[in-house]
């Protein structure tokens, strides 16, 4: 079955916003992994807007599933990651005032960058994926750069669902099959939800993995967290 991993990224905007440590960002990655999740994202950027480096530090000895650190491999968040050794890390090429993703990597003309950051974190025994736009081209690069896995951006998929969500999936499953030709797994993430999630889950081959945050966390205000990481669960386990 496909993993959740579960983005606690706006339960950090929240404590923020306030000061202090309410809530607890530790304490919100014990029980989403009590509650079920497989796995806890965090996406530190360099402003520390939410997640902060030393969350990273904090929920390294404490997550017992795979900790997902995602970011632009800038030098502070390259050093981060070979401190922690987390299970992955996603490289996604934010702008400094990005408010939130909202592209994938070029693999073909970044190919040298990420060929050299991917060597860091693989000599560290770190799984590395590249975010990536559901464009099947880039997925050779992507492979010959060393990379284990790809992490598609679905926000295009998650807009264009309603309308009309077998030509919203079609990109998404073109490059998951490329991938697959590559035996690069499959990772998803970005607008993911419980109304979209389950047809995506369904149509996507090698599907390994899924990092959901912001709908899930807003779910959960109305449903409580651990009836929303299981309802989210109940979408990837009704495949097939």
């Amino acid at each position: 079955m496909t993993k959740l991993s579960v983005n606690i990224n706006k339960i950090a905007t929240l404590r923020n916003s306030r000061g202090g440590n309410i809530p607890n960002v530790v304490e919100a990655a014990i029980r989403a992994e009590r509650f079920g999740a497989q796995g806890i994202t965090v996406h530190p950027r360099p402003d520390e807007r939410h997640i902060r480096y030393q969350d990273v530090r904090d929920l390294k000895p404490i997550v017992t599933t795979e900790l997902n650190i995602e970011g632009n491999p800038i030098p502070s968040f390259i050093d981060l990651v070979l401190e922690v050794v987390p299970t992955q890390v996603t490289l996604v090429p934010d702008a400094h005032d990005a408010l939130t993703s909202n592209a994938g990597w070029d693999t073909i003309t970044h190919f040298d960058f990420l060929q050299e950051v991917i060597g860091r974190f693989k000599a560290a025994g770190i799984r590395t994926s590249i975010f990536i736009d559901p464009r099947p081209e880039m997925i050779r690069a992507a492979a010959k750069a060393g990379a284990d896995r790809v992490e598609l951006y679905t926000e295009p998929y998650a807009t264009g669902y309603t309308e009309d969500r077998a030509a919203a999936i079609a990109p998404f499953v073109a490059t998951a099959r490329e991938a697959a030709l590559y035996g690069l797994g499959v990772n998803g993430g970005h607008d993911l939800s419980l109304e979209n999630l389950h047809y995506f889950a369904a149509q996507i081959p090698n599907l390994l993995e899924v990092s959901i945050g912001h709908a899930l966390i807003s779910d959960a205000l109305y449903l409580g967290m651990e009836n929303t990481i299981q309802l989210y669960l109940k979408q990837l386990k009704q495949i097939g």
